[in-house]
Formats: C-alpha cells, sequence, structure tokens
C-alpha cells in the first residue's frame, strides 16, 4: 500500500475528528483570509481617513458610522437573501461589492482626496463581508450534517474571529512599517479578493449552496418574511433577544471599562489594549471549543450554562475582582480571557436558530444576525441609562441579570420535529426538508 492511500484516509479521518464538514473544509479557509483583508485597517482606518480627505476626526467618524449601518443593513440582509437566491450567490456579490468598492476608494477617492465618493465608497463596502460571511453561515447550517452542526459554526467563528480583527491587526502592524499604510490597503484587497475566489472554488459542489426557499417565494417576500418570522415564530423572537444579551455587555463593558482599568486601577492605555486583545484570543479558541462540545453535551445545555450563566459570572469577575485586588495586572488577565471564553459559549445559539426554522433558514439567520447588531447599541444604551445612576458596578449587576435571564429563555427555543428527525438521523436540513432546484 502506498504512502498515498495511507495518508488520505487518516487526514480525513483528523478532519472528521475536528468536526469540520469536509466538503466545505476550503470555504472556511477561505473565509479566513476574506477575513483577514477585510481586517488589516480595522486598527488604523479612522486616523488614516481624518489625514487623507476626511480633514477631520468627526468627518472620519462620520464615514465609519456609514460603513457599520451598511454592514448592519447587510448582515440582516444576507440570510434573506441566501434563501432565495442561494448563498452561493450571495457570496459572489458580497465578494464582487467588496472588490470594487475598495478599487474606487483606493485608486480614485483617497489620492484625489473626494470626501463624497470616500463617503460612498467605503459605505458601500459595507455590503461586501457580511454577505460573503454570513452567506457562508447559511450554506455551512444547510449543508452541515444536523447533528455536527454545533462543530461547524464553531468553525465558522473561528475563521471569522480569528480573521477579523485579530490576525488582520496583526498582518497590519507587521506591513505598515515595511510598506506603508496605503500599500497595506492594496494588500488587504489580495488577500480579500483570494480568500473568496479560493473558498467559492473550493465548495462549489457542496450540498446547500443553492436556493434554499420554495419557487412561489419572491425575493420580496423573503425579505418581508425575514422580519415576519419574529411574529409568526415567537421562538425566534426569543432567540434574537438571547443573541442581543450575547454581547451586548461587551459592548457596553468597552463604554467605561477602559477607564477603570487604565485610570482607577492603574494599568494605562496599553495595558487595558492587552486586556482586549487577551479576551478576543481567548474567545477565537473557546469558539471551535464549544462549538464541537455542544454536538456532544448538546446545544441547550451548552447555551444556558456555558453561555448564559457562566457570562453572569464572568462579567461579575471581570469587573469586581481585579478592583479587589488592587495591582495585581495577572488577576485582570484571567479574568478578561475566562469572559472571553464564556461569550463563546453562546456559539450553539446559531445552530438552534437554524433548527428552529428548517424552512426558513436564511430568514432565521437573518433575525440573528439583526440581534447581533442590535448588540452594538443596546449595551452602550444600557450603560448611558445607568451609569450615571447606579456606577460601573451596578451596571454591571444589570448585564449580569441579563445573562441569568437569557439563561431562562433557552427553554423557549424548542426544535420542531422535522429537525429532531434530521439530528436522530444524521441528515442536513436541506436533504430533511428537499432539495430546491436553483433559479
Amino acid at each position: 500500500m502506498s504512502a498515498t492511500t495511507t495518508t488520505a484516509p487518516a487526514r480525513q479521518d483528523l478532519i472528521d475528528r475536528l468536526g469540520l464538514p469536509r466538503p466545505l473544509l476550503w470555504g472556511f479557509v477561505g473565509l479566513l483570509l476574506f477575513m483577514i483583508g477585510d481586517g488589516v485597517e480595522s486598527g488604523y482606518i479612522a486616523p488614516y481617513l481624518r489625514d487623507h480627505g476626511a480633514d477631520t476626526a468627526t468627518r472620519a467618524a462620520v464615514v465609519i458610522t456609514v460603513y457599520g449601518a451598511v454592514v448592519t443593513a447587510g448582515s440582516w440582509l444576507s440570510g434573506a437573501l441566501s434563501d432565495v437566491w442561494g448563498p452561493r450567490r450571495v457570496m459572489m456579490l458580497g465578494l464582487g461589492v467588496w472588490g470594487a468598492m475598495e478599487v474606487v476608494f483606493l485608486a480614485v477617492a483617497l489620492p484625489s482626496q473626494n470626501y463624497p465618493l470616500m463617503l460612498v465608497a467605503y459605505g458601500l463596502r459595507g455590503f461586501g463581508y457580511p454577505f460573503f460571511a454570513y452567506g457562508f453561515l447559511v450554506w455551512v447550517l444547510a449543508g452541515s450534517p444536523a447533528h455536527r452542526l454545533g462543530s461547524a459554526v464553531g468553525w465558522f467563528y473561528f475563521a471569522f474571529t480569528g480573521g477579523l480583527p485579530t490576525l488582520g491587526s496583526l498582518l497590519a502592524s507587521g506591513s505598515e512599517p515595511l510598506i506603508g499604510e496605503y500599500a497595506t490597503l492594496w494588500l488587504s484587497l489580495v488577500l480579500v479578493v483570494l480568500g473568496g475566489v479560493l473558498a467559492l472554488a473550493g465548495i462549489r459542489r457542496a450540498s446547500g449552496g443553492e436556493r434554499l426557499a420554495p419557487p412561489e417565494v419572491s425575493t420580496r417576500r423573503s425579505v418581508v418574511n425575514s422580519v415576519a418570522i419574529i411574529f409568526s415564530q415567537p421562538r425566534i423572537a426569543v432567540g434574537c433577544l438571547v443573541r442581543i444579551v450575547n454581547t451586548a455587555p461587551q459592548f457596553g463593558f468597552l463604554v467605561f471599562l477602559p477607564e477603570v482599568f487604565s485610570d482607577d486601577l492603574g494599568f494605562g492605555t496599553a495595558g487595558w489594549l492587552q486586556l482586549v486583545f487577551v479576551l478576543g484570543a481567548a474567545n477565537i479558541f473557546a469558539n471551535l471549543f464549544f462549538g464541537v462540545l455542544s454536538d456532544r453535551l448538546g446545544w441547550h445545555r451548552t447555551l444556558r450554562w456555558f453561555g448564559c450563566v457562566a457570562s453572569a459570572v464572568s462579567s461579575l469577575c471581570l469587573y469586581f475582582v481585579p478592583a479587589h485586588v488592587s495591582g495585581q495586572y495577572g488577576v485582570a488577565v484571567l479574568c478578561a480571557a475566562l469572559y472571553g471564553v464564556t461569550l463563546a459559549g453562546f456559539t450553539p445559539i446559531s445552530v438552534l436558530m437554524s433548527l428552529m426554522a428548517p424552512g426558513q433558514k436564511g430568514n432565521a439567520i437573518a433575525v440573528l444576525n439583526l440581534g447581533a447588531g442590535a448588540a452594538t447599541f443596546v449595551g452602550p444604551l444600557i450603560v448611558a441609562l445607568f451609569l450615571g445612576a447606579i456606577g460601573p458596578g451596578g451596571v454591571t449587576v444589570v448585564f449580569a441579570v441579563l445573562y441569568v435571564l437569557a439563561g431562562v429563555a433557552v427553554r423557549w427555543l424548542t426544535i420542531p420535529e422535522e429537525s429532531q428527525q434530521a439530528v436522530a438521523e444524521g441528515r442536513t436540513l436541506q436533504d430533511a426538508m428537499g432539495s430546491t432546484p436553483g433559479t
């Protein structure tokens, strides 16, 4: 027997043990490269815009705010459009929009320092990564065996958060001193195109990439359904609320913890930024761990205890423990890592959302993405409402209570019979619901 024939099964066994859906393997690799390219600019884009056409920090912030609003809209639409166009077409559109708008931004808007064009090109580029990444998420949920969905989603978030912003920012820190900020932006375009082409070519024959909705469902109806499903299926609305609670406290902490750790505890700005990195790095690997664990332990159980309840405990530790162990930076590092790990306990919410609406996977994911976007302002809003009255410690307790309430709400995230049968038989949801020809 040749070495090739013996190593191939071994490699396949390793892929299976890791929980990777083999037909979608190159999609995960491509997604990582795509998100690294998208994350390259995250650490310096605001001051760069200010110095190259925006002129003021306020005008630069407007550009980034417009971009953020478009990202939120794209995150919602990606799921609804994947149902009727198919995840493959949505991913292709995302790659095309990202590439085209980035070329306009880099080749025309920045050299001419044309602020209106900068606003339009950079803003519209915000449709790019949600269409590509979340279109792939729908593909993963539709084309992976139902009993391994937790592992598959864990790998998705491993690639997604590993690229944006972690490895993207790390790459920029090395390339910027060598080739400069402007050339680094062109490098990001190369990585995005390379990742996008690699993903789409590598998974072109994988199940789940075509239209998912029945033939009679139009694009307009799918978009409307992505909102109506919240009212027609209350458990989807509950899932959206659980997703909001997942990261709303994280965004809220970013409002007041910088002052607490850098000034009150004396760790300085650099010390605080290192804590943010530790939190993010711990979260990346924990996403993968909890994805695999949830397939074995149970999605509801993992979400309730390792996500909701554990996050309630770790959020309290993040604020109160370093404050009572003064001068021990290592304690703060451990608390930040613990919080990052427990946030990953929410990984199964993506699985449950798709299983709760097997006939409307894209619309369910659209609502999930809407919850993710809403978390970015719900957290700071809670801080704005309560910080003056009850202080940072009180706000932290409010966040912990929200996590506990989310744990209680998990009981209503029930899975219908057809999804349970698909899980029991090890089939994909697309096979369970019947394949729909592409249109």
